[in-house]
């Protein structure tokens, strides 16, 4: 299947961190986050993406066109910019990324509809530019492909934002400082789609995916939900930003599936 990656949005929320990036390639570790959400879909066996651009897609644009220089070394004559000598080039990843102008005003759902002419199987992913999980991505799958229904969404206990006490009486008696919150789940904003699904949406620039075509499909049967207890986290705000980044220095990011061996990555 190929993997359909929303990187439109302006990312309001988040320009205290910076306004000159879009949000996908706001750096963790040195690396946007949209190539790690990317990693997490290759150590799954996905290499064929598609990005929905919008905001500044262009600096997307650059950091693929720039990919096989990123940890080259190479030579280039500078009357002759196109005559570039690379000497060394790193084991890079196999993947196929196609990168598509969505319009910088359009929302999600028109994003969606703007790539169809790009799909081509029957089922798709559809993710997020800005959300890291290691949900296992070839178990949502099969999920999908078992139930029949047109799409599948994960869904997950949101984080907290503070520490959580459990009281009893005056006392104490558990202290969490980033718990999990007990009571419903939200939309991970994993998905996968059936080819169907897009005839349920418009070339409209106000057609929101989350408000106007996903509730219908709810309502029709037609949505199916996939329950994920491990790491999920989007990143939204700069405190979100921070913490991705200190988990990622600490080594202790979750989402750094592709370091696993293969038979942990991928459900037999």
């Amino acid at each position: 299947m190929q993997v359909v990656l929303l990187c439109g949005g302006q990312g309001t929320r988040i320009r205290d961190v910076t306004e000159d990036l879009p949000k996908p390639m706001l750096p963790i570790g040195g690396r946007p986050i949209l190539w790690h959400i990317m990693k997490s879909y290759a150590a799954c066996g996905y290499r064929d993406f598609i990005l929905c651009l919008g905001y500044k897609g262009w600096l997307i644009k650059r950091f693929f066109l720039d990919y096989r220089l990123h940890d080259s070394d190479f030579s280039i004559e500078l009357n002759a910019p196109d005559g570039v000598e690379v000497h060394h080039r790193p084991s890079g990843e196999d993947w196929r990324v196609t990168l598509v102008e969505t319009g910088l005003d359009a929302m999600t759902g028109c994003r969606v509809k703007r790539i169809e002419r790009y799909v081509e199987g029957e089922h798709f992913h559809l993710t997020y530019g800005d959300g890291l999980t290691d949900l296992n991505l070839r178990e949502l799958e099969s999920f999908h492909l078992a139930h029949g229904k047109i799409g599948t969404v994960s869904v997950v206990r949101p984080p907290s934002r503070f520490g959580e006490v459990e009281v009893r009486g005056t006392r104490v008696a558990e202290f969490s400082e980033k718990p999990v919150v007990a009571r419903g789940r939200i939309s991970g904003g994993f998905f996968v789609l059936r080819r169907d699904f897009f005839a349920r949406l418009r070339d409209d620039p106000d057609l929101v995916l989350e408000s106007h075509a996903l509730p219908p499909l709810a309502r029709d049967g037609q949505l199916m939900a996939y329950a994920h207890d491990g790491f999920w986290q989007a990143m939204d705000t700069s405190r979100e930003f921070r913490y991705l980044n200190d988990l990622w220095a600490r080594n202790l990011a979750p989402w750094k599936t592709w370091d696993r061996p293969p038979a942990l990555r991928i459900a037999a």
